[in-house]
């Protein structure tokens, strides 16, 4: 038997002393604000009309923490829709493309589902931007007299846009930004951003179902001088009487929202203020990365699917493992689960075979450290048979 062999052996046969306290890894819906409990959650709008005096002020309540949190300009519009993040920026994408050329960038499944939904629902020709898992594309060759649609960070890939540097101020269309796994993580820059989408199920921790709008003036311009060619779906129609429908981004949702997740995510955000507000959020964020980072670091066979540092995602994280193909992702990840060492740690369904661990900012980095003893043990153990 050989050193290696022996190593490994020796590490499949001892479980590590300490696991994780809170094994959750998952990057959707991602782990609960530390301290969380059903319990703590406001239950006074609960049973009452979204509509009625109470249930507008929670939503309102909501609207303009995520304001804060977000340090997000009074130019731009916030407004909570239904369908998570797929279906705020299906909903962007119905109500304002078709006005100029379109270009989409893809680097992961979810730019790819634009890209289909453009084709193939819209039956637009859009100019197509693709670059393979774990790389971007070349964002300085793009043609901004289009509408730009991209995701800010590739939850399935481990892919970010390295900053806002690349998209011009004097841009002749819109930028579309899925920024579901970059909200709260990142200082984006909304002067470059027209359009925003995310969801709070992913740094906030928050429930699934809900997706939220952000709309900057130039987005509410096209709204306002543009009418799509095909008929728009009830949940999607922005305009009323041929303006801004703004009860929209005053807490008046389009179809009844879930106050149960509205509290969630009140409480989400009062966990993110009570933190510092963004700059706490993200420096968790980056210590979560860091600790994964240093982990990999020590590992000959573990890697990053983002070899470029500077365009790593900093929280879903995406890693290789040598040799790894689907069964063996599966069957590591089964050992994890199966020891409450860590939850849902396997790479995306349509990405290629590895590990995504979460580092958003609800994980605590006591947890991620705790992993690495567990990545060991699952990967001699997996290896072992």
């Amino acid at each position: 038997m050989t050193d290696s062999a022996v190593t490994d052996a020796t590490r499949a046969s001892a479980k590590p002393a300490t696991k994780p306290a809170r094994p959750y890894f998952s990057s959707g819906p991602c782990a609960k604000p530390p301290g969380w409990s059903p319990e703590k959650l406001a239950t006074e709008s609960l049973g009452r009309s979204h509509r009625s005096k109470l249930g507008k002020s929670r939503l309102q309540y909501c609207i303009d923490l995520m304001r804060e949190m977000l340090a997000l300009p009074d130019t731009h519009r916030i407004g909570i829709v239904p369908g998570s993040d797929t279906g705020a920026f299906e909903m962007a994408m119905w109500t304002m493309l078709g006005a100029r050329g379109v270009t989409t960038l893809a680097w992961e499944s979810f730019g790819e589902g634009w890209v289909t939904d453009a084709v193939k629902q819209l039956k637009l020709e859009p100019n197509v931007v693709r670059a393979d898992y774990g790389q971007l594309p070349d964002l300085d060759r793009l043609d901004w007299s289009d509408d730009v649609l991209f995701t800010w960070n590739g939850t399935t890939s481990g892919v970010r846009v390295p900053d806002g540097e690349w998209i011009p101020a004097d841009r002749e269309g819109l930028s579309f930004a899925d920024a579901t796994s970059a909200v709260f993580a990142y200082d984006l820059p909304w002067d470059k951003i027209d359009v925003c989408t995310f969801s709070w199920q992913k740094v906030l921790g928050g429930e699934g179902a809900h997706g939220v709008l952000i709309l900057g003036p130039r987005a509410v311009e096209r709204l306002s001088e543009y009418t799509p060619a095909w008929p728009l779906p009830k949940v999607f129609r922005l305009m009323a009487k041929g303006a801004l429908a703004e009860g929209v981004f005053k807490g008046e949702t389009i179809n009844t929202p879930s106050m149960l997740a509205v509290e969630d995510a009140i409480f989400a955000l009062e966990w993110a203020r009570d933190l510092g507000g963004l700059h706490g959020l993200i420096a968790r964020s980056d210590a979560n990365a860091a600790a994964l980072d240093k982990i990999v670091a020590e590992r000959d066979w573990l890697g990053h699917l983002a070899v470029d540092r500077g365009i790593r995602s900093k929280t879903s994280v995406c890693l290789t493992v040598e040799g790894a193909d689907e069964a063996f992702i599966k069957k590591f990840a089964s050992l994890l689960e199966k020891e409450d060492a860590a939850y849902d740690v396997a790479g995306y369904r349509d990405a290629p075979a590895g590990l995504r661990i979460w580092c958003g900012a609800t994980v605590d980095t006591a947890d991620i450290e705790a992993l690495g003893p567990w990545l060991d043990w699952a990967y001699a153990t997996a290896k072992a048979g």
